[in-house]
């Protein structure tokens, strides 16, 4: 497992009938990298129902499209800080 301020995050973490990317149980937060096949008709379909089965055990799913990821990193774990303040109510520390 990994963290990001403090926060213990599992990867290609088993929920149901999905595997997660990357998942903090501490703020139910599910991190989603989708490529190439995420853009199409059916992947977009497909994301949509597994974001929904997610929901319904109060998740909250965030997803990044991995060339977004690789090109504005910073960017990327601003915003998954931002979304682990919101969910734990309390301000992250800074970056190390």
């Amino acid at each position: 497992s990994s963290q990001l301020d403090g926060k213990k995050f599992r990867r290609q973490h088993s929920i149901g009938p999905y595997i997660v990317d990357f998942f903090c149980a501490e703020c139910r937060l599910a991190v989603e990298l989708d490529g190439a096949g995420h853009m199409t008709e059916f992947g977009a379909e497909a994301d949509a129902e597994r974001s929904e089965f997610l929901k319904r055990f109060n998740l909250t799913v965030i997803r990044f499209e991995n060339k977004w990821v690789f090109e504005n990193t910073e960017a990327v774990l601003e915003e998954i800080r931002r979304s682990l303040k919101r969910l734990s109510g309390t301000t992250p520390s800074a970056p190390s």
